[in-house]
């Protein structure tokens, strides 16, 4: 007989244990809170919908090897713990908490001695190096007619034209958020409901459809706000006006969307709290980043701006360039820059004026609009690397019209209204189809 044994080695005990090249990595994803694992076995972490605590075996001989990976990118928003089961990790008994919450991290073990135990071989997160597929078509829902809150929907194709009403899903809300999710899909969520704040959201499928209610996570917090898409295929709702148990405020919180759409609870959001901001993606070389722009901290209109990283990471207050103003509206164009415009100032005025962002999430000085002046619009991205403007209000009331926004960053002028006319809607790309 002849031949080779690879990718194997004697323990001390005398059986075969699996160096790396030999793991047996398990076929079923792990999606519960906890799991037992086995040495010399990979597996596959997905904690988009809660956080897993990782139980190593028991007893362990050296050169024994686990490896576990982050399935969806979500060890952030949901951290992976480790319990070592009464045995050492990294020299430190299992008393000690060991987390991971990197994005895109790998974990591969490997059991030393009973001195140090359990020793990370490599803990790196797993650069995401390619954006999101560019998005063709949009989708305008809820909002605010002249008497009442609604539900109705308005597709818009990939050439810009925004289709006529569509009976409406869900709970009335008006004020909330809209954005992109898992690439190609959209969420709309929170505002004020029928007579209420409220925290419930709507997904919305790769065909323009709007799914039922879903009831607020626990510990949302029902508001004013707005939304934006950041990484490859996650989103958050950020900022906003509510209540807050006592009273009315400006709110600093932020809510993550993983790419599966589930809302996660409250964190407190870096920067300035305000109400009727407006936020979008961009981004050069990585095409997942966000900024927020404008909004009235305390009722009074701002310009400041706060980026957005990759994984969700809210930058301190960047001096404001351009017209304050709240209740604009923001969009991406031309791949990787997002502009923002219309909006109303404090003193009582409706604006056009618009600012690009460059691919570095530059603010630019204001450029004159050829739109209607007014507010309470919203934008979102279709056809690719164009975006759309649609709705709002101003002194004669509410409007149904549409700005279409050129893959050079130019607001066009109006386009004569399809649908309801509205004041505060939500707006999301969906689809990567045309």
């Amino acid at each position: 007989m002849s031949g080779t044994i690879v990718n194997n080695v004697a323990r001390a005990s005398g059986t075969i244990a699996a160096t790396p090249g030999g793991l047996d990595w398990s076929t079923a994803v792990v999606t519960g809170s906890t799991v037992t694992v086995e040495a010399g076995r990979g597996y596959f972490i997905n904690t988009s919908s809660n956080a897993c605590t990782v139980t190593l075996p028991s007893s362990a001989e050296a050169g024994d090897q686990i490896i576990i990976a982050d399935y969806a990118r979500s060890w952030a928003t949901n951290a992976v713990t480790l319990d070592s089961n009464g045995l050492n990790f990294q020299g430190s008994p299992d008393t000690y908490t060991v987390e991971y919450s990197t994005v895109g991290q790998s974990l591969n073990i490997v059991y030393s001695d009973s001195t140090k135990g359990w020793l990370p071989v490599s803990d790196d997160a797993v650069a995401f190096d390619h954006t999101a597929p560019p998005l063709q078509r949009a989708i305008f829902a809820y909002g605010t007619d002249s008497s009442s809150k609604v539900t109705m929907s308005n597709l818009v194709n990939s050439s810009g034209v925004v289709g006529s009403d569509v009976t409406g899903v869900g709970s009335v809300k008006t004020g909330g958020g809209g954005a992109s999710y898992g690439g190609d899909k959209g969420i709309f969520g929170f505002g004020e409901g029928a007579s209420d704040w409220t925290a419930i959201t709507n997904l919305v499928n790769t065909s323009g459809v709007i799914a039922s209610d879903t009831a607020a996570v626990s510990g949302a917090s029902g508001r004013y706000t707005t939304a934006c898409s950041f990484g490859a295929d996650r989103a958050m709702f950020i900022y906003g006006y509510g209540w807050d148990g006592s009273a009315n405020i400006d709110f600093p919180k932020a809510n993550l969307v993983s790419n599966v759409g589930v809302v996660a609870a409250d964190t407190t959001a870096a920067g300035t709290a305000r109400r009727y901001p407006a936020a979008t993606r961009y981004g050069g070389s990585d095409g997942g980043k966000a900024i927020v722009y404008g909004g009235a901290p305390s009722a009074s209109s701002t310009n400041l701006s706060n980026l957005i990283s990759s994984s969700g990471v809210i930058a301190s207050d960047t001096t404001g360039v351009g017209t304050a103003r709240h209740g604009l509206a923001g969009s991406p164009y031309g791949g990787d820059k997002a502009v923002f415009a219309l909006g109303f100032v404090s003193g009582g005025s409706y604006t056009a004026v618009s600012n690009k962002i460059s691919n570095s999430g530059v603010v630019a000085s204001d450029t004159s609009a050829s739109g209607t002046a007014r507010d309470g619009s919203y934008g979102a991205p279709y056809g690719g690397d164009k975006g759309i403007m649609a709705y709002g209000t101003n002194a004669g009331g509410r409007l149904s019209v549409s700005n279409l926004i050129s893959n050079s960053g130019a607001v066009a002028s109006d386009t004569s209204g399809v649908g309801t006319a509205r004041h505060q809607p939500m707006a999301s790309g969906y689809s990567t189809s045309a």
